[in-house]
């Protein structure tokens, strides 16, 4: 029996890099990379946005779907939709990105369904659906797309959890590099 959760839809206000509107339940039998990022985040800024950038030109051929999502809780008047526009331009992002949908309070609607603790932040869901992990801060390249392997090329949901924190090869990064929600 599959004890993973079924991955919750993104609710967004925008989307950019892309002509039509991307739906998690119209992804299945793709494995979907979902990188939460702030404009303002040095995190997500030096490692975040690369390292999704980059997963997305390695797996362009496979069945893995990268999507940025802007995931504003902090700062509000100064990552409007307009900057997201000329930063994504400036950064030269390609990926689709959406930007989550505003709540009645900070945390914007998306980041609260997945209970995601700040930015940046990576979600795995497999090609069942099935929300896999998450995880605040930074994960190692080779480590990543290790995983994201391994979910392609299940064939079958799988009962065993991902766990970034028992491997070792997991760098050390500073807590500064994170910006916290909660």
């Amino acid at each position: 029996m599959n004890q993973y959760p079924t991955a919750p839809e993104l609710t967004v206000s925008h989307w950019l890099n892309t002509d039509t509107p991307l739906r998690i339940r119209e992804l299945k039998g793709k494995v979907v990379v979902l990188h939460t990022f702030q404009m303002l985040c040095p995190g997500c800024v030096s490692y975040g946005l690369p390292q999704a950038a980059k997963l997305a030109h390695f797996f362009q051929q496979e069945d893995v779907v990268v999507i940025g999502l802007h995931t504003v809780f902090e700062h509000h008047q100064a990552m409007q939709l307009e900057s997201l526009k000329a930063f994504i331009h400036e950064y030269r992002l390609s990926f689709p990105i959406a930007v989550d949908a505003p709540s009645d309070n900070s945390i914007p609607i998306t980041m609260s369904n997945y209970q995601l603790s700040g930015t940046p932040c990576l979600v795995l869901i497999d090609k069942f659906g099935k929300l896999r992990f998450t995880h605040h801060g930074s994960i190692e390249d080779m480590l990543l797309s290790k995983i994201v392997s391994s979910l392609l090329f299940e064939t079958s949901p799988a009962n065993d959890r991902v766990d970034l924190d028992r491997e070792p090869s997991r760098p050390n990064y500073p807590d500064n590099t994170k910006c916290s929600a909660h």
